[in-house]
């Protein structure tokens, strides 16, 4: 039977990077496919996990949200006829909705054999606040139909801020495990096991439950009498159980705050994010000077000329002929060495960008 991992993550959270580093901790002996979802006409994240040497499908064709009926669907059955790996993971638009993919792994064929393992959301304790506040009907989504939820950056924010973070996020998930340990202070085994650790809560709970059952019909049996229901029913009957384990991955009405502009009533809980964010893409052969890509970044991450950016992402090639890989989100970047591509690739994910100035800031 295959494991599915779904690893969603708003833009930036991280979810590369925790891939990466599973991948190389504990999962490099299983037969592994990662599945990925791009917003946006570049898809980049690919060019990174590449060097794992994990097959990588991506899907440019538009959100989580807009292509989860179609191609979605239909990738993912492919991908278990074809290969049928041990485990796959799906890597979502950073601003998809975790509900959605949970539901379109739900209908995938019923012959074919899949346990959808777990579903985390990766959170930046830096931007937590902010992101609840500007982005919530997608942000909280995340955290709201996840099980586990893996806390990024924690190291660079004070105690008190971390605290504050977690209780936020407690206020619209309360039964998630959350992971507040950097990363480099644990390896890929103990997340893992943290992901799964809520499943093998509830198929023990499962299990407890399926054992009383027996047991009550056993004693039915013996005592028809004194245990038949005027319904017929059993009497090991637990409303209050199937209240409290309905699938969980039902959509909540909890209102949130949202950058769109909508009024919070119910129908403001069904944009697509292509109502919301916009992207600007482009392949390019032009060599970047470090220092000139620096001065781009600083722009981009700093002045509000260019719309809300929210990640920027990109491999270039240097003017000294190596590669140079980068990611942004607000206030931060960084930029790396990385392997060599077919040709420079970049990306912008925002609201409201100001494609005009994103490409004359790029110089393309």
């Amino acid at each position: 039977m295959t494991k599915i991992d779904i690893i969603s993550g708003f833009l930036g959270a991280g979810k590369t990077t925790l891939i990466k580093k599973l991948v190389e901790d504990t999962l490099k002996n299983e037969k592994l496919m990662i599945i990925e979802n791009e917003f946006g006409q570049i898809g980049i994240d690919g060019g990174f996990l590449k060097d794992t040497g994990i097959e990588i499908r991506e899907m440019n064709s538009g959100c989580i949200c807009c292509s989860l009926v179609g191609d979605f669907g239909q990738a993912l059955e492919d991908a278990l006829k074809k290969y049928s790996p041990d485990r796959i993971i799906i890597e979502p638009s950073g601003v998809g909705k975790l509900s959605d993919v949970i539901k379109a792994v739900e209908k995938v064929d019923d012959d074919i054999a899949i346990n959808l393992n777990s579903y985390t959301a990766v959170v930046d304790a830096q931007k937590c606040k902010m992101y609840m506040k500007n982005f919530g009907e997608f942000f909280n989504n995340q955290i709201e139909s996840a099980n586990t939820i893996i806390l990024s950056r924690t190291q660079k924010i004070s105690d008190a801020k971390l605290e504050e973070c977690v209780k936020m996020i407690r206020e619209h998930n309360d039964k998630a495990t959350i992971i507040t340990t950097p990363w480099d202070k644990i390896d890929g085994k103990q997340i893992i096991e943290a992901m799964e650790k809520k499943n093998r809560l509830e198929e023990e709970v499962m299990k407890h439950i399926h054992e009383e059952h027996d047991h009550c019909c056993e004693e039915h049996d013996h005592n028809h009498e004194h245990h038949h229901h005027h319904d017929g029913e059993c009497c090991c009957h637990d409303e209050h159980y199937h209240e409290e384990h309905e699938h969980h991955h039902e959509e909540h009405d909890h209102e949130h705050g949202c950058c769109c502009g909508h009024d919070h009533d119910h129908e403001h809980h069904h944009h697509h994010a292509d109502d919301v964010f916009t992207s600007w893409g482009k392949e390019t052969p032009k060599k970047y000077d470090r220092d000139e890509l620096k001065s781009i970044l600083d722009k981009l991450s700093s002045s509000e000329e260019y719309g809300f950016i929210l990640r920027a992402k990109g491999i270039v090639e240097a003017t000294d002929g190596k590669w140079i890989n980068f990611d942004l989100v607000p206030e931060e970047y960084e930029i790396r060495e990385g392997e060599a591509d077919y040709t420079g690739r970049l990306c912008v994910i925002g609201k409201d960008l100001n494609t005009e100035k994103i490409e004359e800031l790029f110089n393309i």
